[in-house]
């Protein structure tokens, strides 16, 4: 015992080495300059079985949770040696170190720099961490006796059933009350409208009172759930801590969101501030714009028609600028993550917009060049239509037959594009037609025929007056094109064919010979109608 208690304070100092260079010298009352530097020191908890006894401080070498680890480590191993009685816990004073021993095993040491952290004696200090250690070893081996860990059975088997007849219990309750709403109060609830206009229908109403009623019940089965798991885990030992940091790894995310949320509450107001004054803007523009389309404002130059696209190009130039404006003030703008996203969306957007800007551009381009407009009859390569729709992508056509046909702008921008409507009513539309007459029929008979066929005719313009044309002296025939002027590009199909019947009964009623499409030979009669049988069944002569 004697050669032990010789090696005993040469064991002392050996366990206190590590924390040594922290304590140094001293054991006076620091400076000002002191006292700032031990406020500023990281502490650590020691816990145990997620009871935190007290805190310690540490070194750079030795950082307090490493140093707050090993005395949790050697107050677990003292609880675990049954043969140590927490009676036998004592404090040890020699030179500036208190060691707190159980038996002859040293849990920790305390020194003048501990004793300064808390504003307490040294000696006062030790005492009471020798007393929370006791108590906590007594703990220690109280909750891991056998009838402790069978009470913790038996009560975690009670819980569960409570929780399993609770949710069962509310899932019936929601049941019921859903349909006790959809007999007694679902039927009565009738749609919320000003005299004929619905401003929430009733169903809405409906399924807004179910989903809460269903809100409700999942909310209480969470909160059911967190408190069985909150008992069951502070049954026992091992996940005791677990079960007393259950609500911080729930609250800890909410309460992180809200610091981060009200951090940013100054960038959210700019961000306030920067919607409001650009909608304002927006506004503005759009008034003005409206304005130039209704012919309120004019400007030099600038049709009305151009209004519309004009203003969606502003727009876009001002949300853009709004944009880049703002992106400074958008929370996470400055994070890698939200500067990846960006990146990678724009990269997707330019390489997948080629022929997408390309076609808006077209479309714009369209307008301002003044292509068409909506109305118009036009000849867009092999189709022949009226324009329905213009929008940035493509262009509508509904054709004659009452097909509807898209084209791309920019297909449009590249190709030839006939509009008959452009310049039909101020100087009307040239309908043309060509017949091949006989060189035995003299032309300006042909001509005469063909300008009575014209007057006769419906819905032909008198001014400016028909015209013929001789386009080709033909090997066996004359090509006679007769023009004539309207005004209306919708009705050419239904003119041409007035049209030709008019040319066809002129021609029978001088017994002219037509010679289009082709010429053989002479026949033995003449290929004229005679008017006796102009009107041969089933054909019926107009009242």
């Amino acid at each position: 015992m004697i050669r032990m208690m010789s090696v005993f304070p040469v064991l002392l100092v050996l366990l206190a080495m590590p924390v040594l260079p922290l304590y140094g010298a001293g054991g006076g009352s620091g400076t000002g300059a002191a006292a700032t530097y031990e406020a500023e020191l990281t502490t650590a908890p020691v816990e145990i079985d997620g009871q935190a006894l007290f805190r310690v401080r540490g070194t750079s070498s030795f950082p307090a949770a490493q140093r707050a680890a090993a005395i949790r480590d050697r107050i677990e191993a003292a609880a675990s040696d049954t043969s140590i009685r927490s009676d036998m816990l004592r404090t040890v004073d020699e030179d500036n170190i208190t060691t707190i021993l159980a038996g002859d095993r040293p849990l920790m040491t305390v020194v003048d720099s501990d004793a300064r952290l808390e504003q307490l004696s040294r000696d006062y200090l030790a005492r009471t961490h020798l007393t929370r250690i006791r108590q906590a070893i007594d703990d220690y081996r109280r909750i891991r006796s056998r009838e402790a860990l069978l009470h913790g059975c038996l009560y975690a088997g009670g819980a569960t059933i409570t929780l399993t007849l609770g949710i069962v219990l509310i899932i019936r309750v929601g049941r019921r009350l859903d349909r006790f709403l959809t007999e007694r109060v679902v039927s009565r609830i009738h749609s919320l409208g000003i005299q004929s206009f619905e401003i929430v229908r009733a169903e809405q109403i409906r399924r807004a009172l179910r989903g809460i009623l269903y809100a409700l019940r999942v909310a209480a089965i969470l909160v059911a759930s967190f408190a069985y798991l909150h008992f069951v885990l502070a049954l026992f030992p091992w996940t005791r801590s677990l079960a007393n940091r259950l609500l911080d790894l729930i609250t800890s995310p909410l309460t992180s969101m809200g610091k981060t949320v009200v951090a940013k509450i100054p960038d959210l107001l700019v961000l306030v501030i920067l919607c409001v004054v650009f909608h304002f803007l927006l506004r503005l523009l759009r008034l003005f714009f409206d304005a130039i389309a209704h012919g309120t404002v004019k400007l030099a130059g600038f049709d009305a028609e151009w209004a519309l696209p004009t203003y969606k190009i502003v727009r876009f130039m001002v949300i853009a600028f709004g944009l880049i404006v703002a992106y400074p003030y958008i929370p996470g703008s400055e994070s890698a993550a939200f500067k990846g996203i960006s990146l990678f969306v724009g990269v997707i957007f330019s390489l997948g917009s080629t022929s997408l800007v390309s076609n808006i551009i077209a479309g714009y381009m369209m307008t301002y060049r003044r292509v068409f407009k909506v109305g118009d009859r036009v000849k867009i390569g092999d189709v022949m239509g009226d324009v329905t729709v213009m929008r940035l992508q493509v262009t509508h056509l509904r054709t004659p037959k009452n097909e509807e046909v898209s084209i791309p702008n920019s297909q449009i921008l590249s190709g030839n594009v006939i509009n008959y409507s452009s310049l039909a009513r101020t100087q009307g539309l040239i309908l043309h037609t060509t017949v091949g007459i006989g060189y035995e029929t003299p032309w300006r008979q042909v001509e005469a025929m063909l300008l009575m066929a014209a007057e006769r005719t419906p819905g032909m313009l008198r001014e400016p007056s028909p015209f013929v044309l001789q386009k080709e002296l033909g090997d066996f025939a004359i090509a006679y094109e007769l023009n004539v002027y309207c005004d209306n590009p919708q009705e050419m199909n239904e003119l041409y064919t007035e049209l030709h019947r008019r040319i066809l009964d002129v021609f029978n009623e001088y017994g002219i010979q037509i010679m289009t499409p082709a010429y053989r030979a002479d026949t033995p009669e003449p290929k004229v109608v005679p008017r006796e049988k102009w009107y041969e069944a089933p054909a019926q002569k107009a009242e």
